[in-house]
């Protein structure tokens, strides 16, 4: 090897070992970064998810200083990521829904349910609550004072006359497709009460909303299938007609008792708390309940207001219910953030 190419193969040398120990400090500098890892939400698309996705996010992000993002899908397809490590945290999710796949990923260790958001939820046969009890400030006397459970329609078919079968009366069922109009079928026909009542299927949740608001403004009868939480038991009174104490025997037999109350859960994939162990305790102290829900979308849809937007108006007006889920730095942060 001449002169020439020896030196030419020293100053590659010393070129190259330059840029490693340049890299090895650059890895270095990176390592010391406390840059925080994205959280993912589940969004399975109805409202009342949303409104508490977004509440726990704007904790997130202002108080704990983690960038956030919601992947949307259907409840299967949500679940499926949320096991798999795609999706990080679900903050609304109705485990009779999915009680099978739900049970098994709590056994194999692959999600953690941190808390009950919460299980006072109702569904059910419902009537406006001015039908019993009359509304003195709109002028309404009680229509039907002795009307207390499912059983007690059999008395009042002629006062929820059915315009399009006056001979009888109607109750509004669920829209086609979901899996409760079947049951609510099959309840209307074990009490009997197809013998003076239609059932009638709307063509869709927003059509079911839309025909127990308008009776209400009108102050007019109605009965029909309804649950909580929604924006209309959040902006309206409404009152869930009594029916026989849930067994599972009753059931079994055509339904023939009240829906059972469900737990809805907050659940996180198993990894999270490698991820963001703070979070986790916070999510473990958040809890809320159906009435409050409730009252969160009332406020959308009275004010026309965003997700977002809604949930600001909660953490400035609910001060008390999130601020016991935090700490008080955490606490100081969100309220300075949202001013």
């Amino acid at each position: 090897m001449n002169l020439f190419s020896k030196r030419f193969n020293k100053v590659l040398t010393l070129i190259l070992s330059c840029v490693f120990i340049v890299g090895l400090v650059g890895c270095g500098g990176n390592e010391n970064k406390t840059e925080k890892e994205t959280l993912v939400f589940a969004d399975p698309g109805w409202d009342s998810v949303k409104v508490h996705n977004s509440i726990a996010q704007t904790i997130i992000e202002e108080g704990f200083g983690y960038p956030t993002e919601v992947k949307p899908g259907s409840t299967p397809i949500t679940f499926t990521g949320l096991r798999n490590g795609d999706i990080d945290i679900y903050m609304e999710l109705w485990t009779d829904n999915l009680i099978e796949d739900y049970n098994e990923a709590l056994d194999k260790k692959e999600i953690i349910e941190l808390s009950t958001n919460f299980d006072d939820n109702t569904q059910g046969l419902f009537v406006p609550t001015y039908v019993i009890e009359g509304d003195k400030e709109r002028g309404i006397e009680p229509m039907a004072p002795n009307l207390k459970t499912i059983q007690d329609l059999k008395k009042y078919p002629e006062l929820f006359k059915d315009e399009e079968d006056p001979d009888k009366g109607r109750i509004y069922g669920a829209p086609t497709g979901w899996a409760v109009d079947e049951i609510l079928q099959a309840k209307v026909k074990n009490y009997g009460l197809n013998e003076t009542f239609n059932y009638f299927s709307p063509g869709s949740g927003t059509s079911l909303a839309a025909s127990l608001a308008a009776a209400i403004e009108k102050g007019e009868p109605w009965v029909g299938y309804y649950w909580t939480p929604t924006w209309v038991s959040g902006k309206y009174d409404i009152t869930l007609l009594e029916d026989k104490e849930y067994s599972d025997e009753l059931w079994n037999n055509e339904y023939a008792c009240e829906f059972k109350p469900c737990d809805v859960t907050v659940v996180v994939n198993k990894d999270l708390s490698n991820k963001a162990e703070d979070v986790v305790k916070f999510l473990r102290n958040y809890k809320t309940s159906s009435k409050l829900t409730s009252e969160v979308l009332a406020y959308m849809q009275n004010n026309e207001a965003s997700v977002e937007e809604a949930a600001i108006w909660f953490l400035k007006k609910k001060e008390d219910v999130w601020g016991s889920w935090v700490t008080d730095e955490v606490k100081q942060k969100v309220k300075a953030a949202i001013k």
